[in-house]
């Protein structure tokens, strides 16, 4: 036989782990690790017992994808620490990885509060700041991150990567294998939860694993580690969550599960983040439509009377298009109950209304006909004309101020400055944009929302996707409808909510006090 199981070495890492190792946060800190049941059976005994005849590991490569509160974390540093102390090996070099510093700190992090909790620990090692060494063999544990600019150099004999799917390019991991490649036996290990980008580095180790998992590629040397749900499983199922948590009521408590699970099914831009996070699915950034049609339509509750909304206070978004396209306008009207009365305005070359009959499914002609979409003379966008269609409803409505693209902004923004109109910049990415689109998608929900069936506010919200990132801020995307789904009224809605959450919980923006400034 090629490989054998040598219990004795299986045991002998699950035994220093929980004699040695501690926990170092909450109810648990400073108790020993007690190994849950698969971390034991389906990690570390496989990891550390296959052995090849001259007692070498038989796993290189261990691909670990768990969801999030599995206790990954806790895992990779007692990991590391059995490798540094009990390695078995001299001048080892263990390495924590990671996309960035802060993300690459928090495994070791851990693992220097677990030596710094067990006397038999600390005194066979130094802990400094960076680094934890022992001098009789010559070995120490580090962290870096992508950041870094010692990658190179390393000789590796332990690495383990964490949260491999954050890693933008696959520069860092290569590097560091390459790394391990003068050691007798190396031990890889990227334990990660699912990510977005299947372009990435992450997702093709994902792919790889599940392969050998599956036995479409024979690997010896690679250990796959999947806990996920498949995208044909029913993700609202008690039996799916334990498939996928293995630490499910025990690590995880079932009360955070279950309300993390009713956020997900009352908030459908959290649905993929709890699919992404608690399920490990690799689910995309754009996933399903953000607000369903039904909903949506929930919030026409009576017709917009533009009249009645004269001289009340009222916030806009200013969407400039490209010169041939939809440029938006959406005054909102709040009340003192938080209630939003949306007056949107559309516009369009005229050009573009007679030309171009696969966009709104030929609705364009239509929509100008019943007055939601204005038409401009010629074949671009005449900006002059919403200039000055932005003047006429300044002075029938109390206009507070103004969000615009900054990025795609134009004379027309310099020109309402001079006139007196307060405007203020925002830029078009998470950051910016994922206070108030989780805004404009709970008051929407809670029907706060008054928008009078304009059809075209509604066609742009069925085009609407969300895309998230790691960190789950969300800003809305167009999806896979390209160029000819339109989200530019619900741009203007998102960043005129933007600027009345702006307004209204910061009265001392810079803004406010001294307007814009252009360099």
């Amino acid at each position: 036989m090629k490989y054998i199981y040598d219990k004795k070495k299986a045991d002998r890492a699950v035994v220093f782990i929980e004699k040695f190792i501690t926990h170092t946060k909450g109810e648990l800190g400073g108790k020993p690790f007690l190994l849950e049941e698969f971390q034991k059976d389906q990690i570390i005994r496989p990891l550390f017992g296959w052995v090849d005849k001259e007692g070498n590991r038989k796993y290189r490569t261990c691909y670990i994808e768990i969801p999030r509160k599995n206790g990954k974390s806790n895992l990779s540093a007692a990991i590391a620490l059995y490798q540094l102390f009990a390695g078995g090996e001299m001048g080892g070099e263990i390495i924590s990885a990671a996309a960035d510093r802060s993300q690459a700190s928090i495994v070791f992090g851990i693992a220097k509060q677990m030596v710094l909790n067990n006397p038999e620990l600390s005194k066979r090692a130094k802990v400094f700041r960076n680094a934890i060494t022992i001098e009789n063999t010559g070995s120490f544990y580090k962290a870096i991150s992508s950041e870094s600019n010692t990658a190179h150099g390393l000789n590796i004999s332990t690495l383990i990567f964490d949260e491999l799917h954050t890693q933008k390019s696959a520069e860092l991991w290569e590097t560091l294998i390459t790394a391990t490649g003068a050691r007798r036996q190396p031990l890889i290990i990227a334990i990660t939860t699912a990510g977005y980008d299947k372009n990435s580095i992450c997702y093709q180790m994902s792919e790889y694993a599940t392969k050998v998992r599956d036995g479409v590629i024979k690997d010896d040397t690679f250990l796959p580690v999947l806990y996920r749900a498949e995208m044909e499983d029913d993700w609202t199922s008690e039996d799916v969550w334990k498939k996928s948590n293995p630490a499910y009521g025990t690590i995880i408590k079932e009360d955070y599960f279950k309300t993390q699970f009713k956020k997900a099914k009352l908030t459908p831009s959290f649905r993929n983040t709890f699919k992404r996070l608690h399920l490990n699915m690799w689910v995309g950034s754009e996933g399903a439509l953000w607000i369903t049609d039904e909903d949506y339509m929930k919030c026409n509750i009576s017709p917009i009377d533009p009249e009645k909304l004269k001289g009340k206070e009222c916030y806009a978004g200013l969407d400039l298009a490209s010169t041939r396209d939809i440029s938006a306008l959406v005054l909102i009207f709040p009340d003192e109950d938080e209630n939003f009365d949306v007056l949107p305005f559309f516009f369009l070359p005229e050009e573009k209304v007679k030309a171009d009959k696969l966009e709104a499914g030929g609705q364009y002609q239509a929509w100008v006909d019943e007055g939601y979409i204005i038409e401009t003379e010629g074949n671009v966008q005449d900006y002059k004309y919403i200039e000055e269609k932005f003047k006429e409803l300044a002075e029938q409505y109390n206009i507070i101020s103004t969000a615009f693209d900054r990025w795609n902004s134009s004379q027309i923004v310099v020109n309402l400055i001079n006139d007196g109109a307060k405007m203020s910049p925002i830029g078009m990415g998470f950051v910016s944009l994922s206070t108030p689109t989780k805004f404009c998608e709970k008051i929407i929900l809670n029907r706060q929302v008054n928008h009078g069936g304009n059809p075209v506010l509604r066609w742009m919200f069925n085009n609407v996707h969300i895309s998230e990132d790691p960190a789950g801020n969300i800003k809305p995307n167009k999806g896979k409808s390209g160029s000819k789904g339109k989200i530019d009224g619900v741009i203007s809605l998102i960043i005129a909510l933007a600027e009345y959450l702006n307004t209204d919980n910061d009265p001392s923006s810079i803004y406010q006090d001294r307007g814009l400034r252009f360099i």
